[in-house]
């Protein structure tokens, strides 16, 4: 599931239950929409929800390869979208966010691009090609917005987040400096055991890996990289969090 607030309301995507369930802040269920299908209303795993500027929900329907938009309380506005490679078609979209202008960025997962478009669904541009280069992307899964206009973009099969300009040029990456958080250091703790198998682990251990297998292996070995980051979300201060979904957690980076 995704969970995405607004106001003092909760808005939980449910990929495997093809709905959205809505809860106020303290848990009571309001109610829900959304079933399996194709039609307006529908969904086929849903991966991604965002709110428009106009306060609508906007939800990316992976599998029918469409971004859906629908009031806050399920009735719907419409959709954008088909399966292709042309301008304005997705390939088994994923992630979106909306900038401080109501423009909205979808992380087009298989077509190894984000597109961009104006409020209305209008193709505005596209950037992005298949590769593991500075700015190409294999497999983007999540894509967010900061306040200054850059574009964060978590390139899943890259084991990485990428961060772009307003105008789609490449600014930095980073796959992962994790640290223990105030709440790991509190835990090991309590569990000494734990920490002292921590401390006695290689948590970095050399590698002879072939180069085709060897960012993915390399994450999946070497624990403070990004292991299948998944998504990528800013708060009001600028600090990135990243889902780093094979580890099972988030990493937290200040601006």
């Amino acid at each position: 599931p995704m969970t995405f607030y607004e106001g003092i309301n909760v808005y939980v995507l449910d990929a495997f239950l093809n709905r959205i369930s809505v809860f106020d802040k303290s848990g009571q269920f309001l109610g829900k929409w959304g079933e399996k299908g194709g039609r307006d209303g529908e969904f086929e795993c849903p991966t991604s929800i965002a709110f428009d500027k106009d306060d609508n929900l906007l939800v990316v329907d992976s599998v029918n390869n469409r971004v859906q938009r629908y009031t806050k309380d399920g009735r719907s506005l419409g959709s954008w979208g088909r399966d292709g490679k042309g301008d304005g078609e997705f390939n088994l979209p994923w992630g979106i966010a909306v900038d401080r202008s109501g423009d909205v960025y979808v992380a087009d997962w298989r077509n190894d691009r984000i597109q961009k478009f104006d409020p209305d669904g209008k193709h505005l541009t596209s950037f992005g090609t298949s590769g593991r280069e500075d700015g190409e992307f294999y497999r983007p899964s999540g894509v967010t917005v900061g306040q200054n206009g850059n574009i964060y973009v978590a390139d899943w099969g890259n084991e990485r987040v990428q961060v772009l300009g307003p105008d789609s040029s490449f600014l930095a990456k980073f796959r992962g400096e994790s640290g223990l958080s105030s709440w790991g250091v509190e835990y090991f703790s309590n569990n000494a055991d734990e920490l002292e198998a921590r401390e006695s682990s290689d948590l970095a251990p050399d590698l002879d890996l072939v180069p085709d297998d060897f960012l993915r292996h390399e994450s999946a070995n070497i624990e403070k990289f990004f292991w299948s980051p998944t998504s990528v979300r800013l708060d009001d201060q600028g600090n990135v969090y990243v889902v780093d979904s094979c580890r099972h957690r988030i990493q937290v980076y200040s601006r």
